[in-house]
């Protein structure tokens, strides 16, 4: 299993261990992370799963793709750490991997 930590807009640190092949954002569903919406279930049609991926994380995690930044247009305080968790897939090289709650979703 792959840890994955996020961080609420309150600095609450909720730990969680993620199925590979499964995304950050149904592992926030799972485990009932406040601030995570995903209205759309996952089809990247909305802005409701919005995160920041921590400094130390954003290499390996990477950038979004052109679909994802459209996306992002509808998401509230986008910075260069913006993703959406529905499009980032759960794979060994994450694990540790903690994102950060916006106080806000699109």
């Amino acid at each position: 299993m792959t840890k994955i930590t996020f961080v609420t807009s309150s600095s609450e640190r909720i730990e969680t261990e993620a199925e590979n092949g499964a995304t950050v954002m149904e592992t926030a569903i799972i485990n009932a992370v406040p601030g995570i919406v995903a209205e759309c279930g996952g089809a990247c049609t909305c802005a409701t799963c919005h995160v920041y991926v921590d400094d130390a994380w954003r290499e390996t995690v990477g950038g979004p793709s052109m679909m994802e930044e459209d996306m992002l247009d509808f998401a509230f305080d986008v910075k260069d750490a913006s993703r959406l968790s529905c499009q980032i897939k759960v794979k060994d090289n994450l694990d540790g991997l903690v994102v950060h709650v916006p106080t806000r979703q699109g």
